[in-house]
């Protein structure tokens, strides 16, 4: 609210994101009905809009349509005249014009080789699946901020560890732990390839296409270190990327999940780090079991203060 009482541009963008995420199939609704739901007139209404966002109402909802058609072609099998009806268009023809601008190609081309699901817009506001709109985040994710929130959340969990641990007793609480993170049972050649099958999981989801998990079948050691000579560099410059650009709170759609998910990119490199190092953890002491005691216990603290890797 502004010091007189009357609601912000802000306020007004906020509230219109809202009736539009709860009106976004009202397709029959004109601009000025929209408005009127609001208490404004059209004209009000588009000139507080702009000002705040950067486009009129009637060209976001349109993005937003287009972003969520995006989103349907890419996580069902619905034909195509289905996605441009539910966008609110009223042929096939009208739809492929619009989605050609936006994305830079027909809707069944991009629907073999998708690419990114955000249309470019001045403002923050894009479709977050499987039904909502998400508004730009007020607070952005530093790569500190993540790096805290992980111990945030160490400490935590091994807090309420520890409360779970009492509901055990004590023949349970000292019984040597034989569990796994993965289904079947690991050895160093499993391991390791799903060290690398995972961040060429995620390199194929944030890229909207398929991973063949067929390559981590008993897969041999030179084929691992081919593939981590690809997947890992290319995550990599992802994080990177992210990172400089501060844009871990950015979300992307994981089309790999079904059903489809989306996640914030903070949120899957925590989640890389997390369940790789219990990988990591587990080949280093079968390699030390085995006689092999060069990367110890595989601790990255060292590595971290080692000058010769700064180069």
């Amino acid at each position: 609210m502004t010091s007189t009482g009357a609601p912000s541009g802000a306020d007004v963008f906020a509230r219109f994101v809202v009736t539009l995420t709860e009106a976004l199939d009202d397709h029959d609704a004109t601009a000025a009905e929209r408005a009127a739901r609001l208490h404004f007139s059209r004209f009000h209404l588009d000139r507080l809009v702009r000002s705040v966002a950067g486009e009129p109402p009637h060209a976001l909802r349109r993005r937003v349509l287009l972003e969520r058609a995006a989103y349907r072609m890419l996580s069902t099998d619905a034909p195509l005249i289905d996605v441009a009806v539910e966008a609110g268009y009223g042929s096939h023809e009208a739809f492929t014009r619009a989605f050609r601008r936006a994305y830079g190609a027909a809707p069944a081309a991009w629907r073999r080789s998708p690419g990114h699901l955000q249309i470019e817009a001045p403002n923050g506001v894009h479709f977050h699946p499987p039904a909502g709109l998400r508004l730009p985040v007020r607070d952005t994710v530093s790569s500190m901020d993540l790096m805290t929130t992980m111990v945030e959340h160490h400490i935590w969990l091994t807090g309420e560890m520890i409360d779970a641990a009492g509901r055990l007793g004590d023949d349970r609480l000292d019984e040597p732990i034989g569990l796994s993170v993965d289904d079947d049972p690991q050895s160093v050649r499993s391991l390791l390839s799903r060290l690398v099958g995972q961040m060429g999981m995620w390199n194929a989801a944030m890229e909207s296409r398929d991973y063949d998990w067929s390559v981590e079948e008993h897969e041999a050691l030179p084929a691992m270190r081919d593939r981590l000579a690809v997947e890992g560099p290319a995550y990599l410059d992802r994080v990177r990327e992210v990172v400089a650009a501060e844009r871990l709170d950015d979300t992307f759609v994981d089309a790999l999940c079904d059903p489809p998910e989306v996640f914030t990119y903070g949120g899957m490199v925590a989640h890389v780090l997390t369940f790789a190092a219990h990988r990591r953890t587990l080949v280093a002491l079968a390699l030390l079991h085995h006689g092999v005691e060069d990367l110890g216990w595989g601790d990255p603290m060292l590595w971290v203060a080692d000058p010769a890797r700064k180069g």
